[in-house]
């Protein structure tokens, strides 16, 4: 089947600190591929909504699929879904993703016909099945499969190796136009998949029902050597939770004379347990790391469940700086901060060397805090789930919210983005520059007008035709974890 595939369009925090390639999709479509289907791909976070419509009138799909990782995305896909149909009446329209795989079922009964189905978990053994389906028929049967009959009574099905299929990276078109911070141009890789913490904020080891697994070293090793971007973000959960793993790609690499820039996220315990694959990986080209260290104090930690202490995260800082690795903090931002707070974590934030970025506390489908906060939303709007906007009660009147949050996030727009910082990054922009790469210098001048306290504010009072499932006024931590799971643990 002649079957495109859309990544939605960018988010908010897109505008400023990174662009990624929709890695997803490209193995979807790698996936496709080698089931006999003719493939294309357009990611709308570097085309618009034009040139859709442009590629739709030239492709003539039989079957549109559209990445739904992110819940802020759902409103656009399903208007696009319904635009789909209207051009071509019988083109077979699903959507599959992350976030879209806890509320398919929802989702479904909103597109109004604009979706024929939409696939929960892992879409590339899932979704050549539905193609299948679509073609002969039993799309009842497809595992994972959502239909607005119903939810197919088999579960989603994971892949039973991560070496296949490879990404179809040459249907990404405008590849120059993805970045993370300064690696400018930047392909992302994945090396593993799942996580085996259970943080309450985040929906990574509910979807992967706590698995974990992971590419050969050589497959590993000759994807990195197939990309022809310098710069390469890691995209894993936490990267080199198995050292023995890190240890065999970077060993491929040096025989295979790779030379890349590295940037990777991972845990301050990870790091500090295995320092010499990190090590390693930073004689190898690792340069940037991202350490999601989520609070400051002990209380915060707990409220997340991170397994780590304030001491550890202090000790994981200090032994990247001594790696020369240039570190990005994230907080959460808890709704309930007041004045002060926010206070003393921007003079916090200006005591470190490191980049620090704040994200608001957001209950997700799929979180366990969706289940113990969810009935306290002030908005269901999709749109405002993007981890940037506030869904919950604040303690201070919300634009006092947005103006301390902007305030903060500000501390940071100064230290590493602001024009006195620009002067030591200079000889980066310059060489950006010289390659035709634009992204982070235009990254630099466009902070005030993406992080603007009116902008956030004003978000909450746009019309809301899209919203997310009632939460369930019942809802409590569920007694079995696993109900809240997408894939079940693969038995060994």
């Amino acid at each position: 089947m002649r079957t495109l595939l859309v990544h939605p369009s960018g988010l908010m925090y897109s505008e400023i600190f990174l662009r990624l390639e929709p890695l997803g999709l490209e193995r979807v479509a790698g996936a496709l591929r080698a089931a006999g289907h003719e493939v294309r791909l357009l990611d709308l976070q570097v085309f618009s909504h034009r040139d859709l419509h442009r590629e739709l009138l030239d492709f003539e799909p039989e079957a549109v699929g559209f990445g739904l990782n992110y819940l802020p995305n759902v409103p656009e896909v399903l208007d696009l879904a319904q635009r789909v149909k209207s051009l071509f009446p019988r083109c077979f329209v699903f959507a599959g993703g992350h976030s879209v795989s806890f509320i398919a079922s929802h989702v479904i009964a909103q597109s109004e016909g604009g979706l024929d189905a939409i696939l929960r978990g892992e879409g590339e053994v899932g979704a050549p099945l539905l193609l299948a389906a679509a073609r002969d028929g039993g799309l009842g049967e497809v595992p994972g499969a959502v239909t607005a009959e119903g939810a197919c009574g088999k579960p989603p099905l994971l892949l039973t190796s991560l070496d296949e299929p490879r990404p179809a990276r040459d249907l990404t078109r405008r590849r120059d136009k993805y970045f993370i911070g300064v690696l400018d141009p930047a392909a992302s890789v994945e090396f593993t998949r799942g996580c085996p913490w259970d943080c309450s904020f985040c929906s990574a080891w509910t979807f992967y029902g706590r698995s974990y697994r992971k590419l050969s070293p050589e497959a590993a090793a000759e994807e990195v050597a197939s990309i022809r971007e310098r710069g390469i973000f890691i995209v894993d959960d936490v990267a080199f939770i198995r050292p023995e793993h890190g240890d065999a790609i970077a060993a491929e690499l040096e025989k295979r004379r790779v030379k890349k820039e590295y940037y990777l996220e991972t845990r301050a315990d990870v790091l500090l347990r295995h320092p010499e694959v990190f090590e390693r990986w930073r004689r190898l080209g690792l340069t940037y790391m991202f350490l999601g260290m989520e609070a400051l104090d002990e209380e915060g930690l707990d409220l997340y469940r991170k397994r780590t202490s304030p001491d550890q995260n202090v000790k994981a800082l200090e032994l990247a700086r001594a790696m020369g690795l240039t570190v990005a903090i994230n907080l959460i931002v808890d709704p309930s901060w007041d004045v002060q707070q926010f206070e003393l974590v921007r003079r916090w934030a200006l005591s470190v060397p490191e980049i620090v970025n704040l994200t608001v506390m957001t209950p997700y489908p799929g979180t366990e805090i969706w289940h113990t906060e969810s009935r306290n939303l002030t908005s269901r709007d999709y749109r405002l789930f993007d981890i940037q906007h506030a869904v919950v009660p604040t303690k201070l009147p919300l634009r006092e919210f947005y103006r301390e949050l902007v305030k903060t996030q500000a501390v940071m727009n100064r230290k590493h983005l602001g024009v006195a910082a620009a002067g030591k990054t200079l000889g980066i922009i310059g060489r950006n520059l010289l390659r035709g790469q634009t992204n982070f210098s235009r990254a630099i001048w466009k902070f005030r007008s993406v992080y603007n306290a009116g902008r956030q504010y004003g978000d909450h009072l746009r019309e809301v035709r899209y919203q997310l499932p009632v939460p369930d006024q019942r809802a409590v931590k569920p007694a079995d974890r696993r109900e809240l799971y997408i894939h079940q643990r693969p038995s060994t």
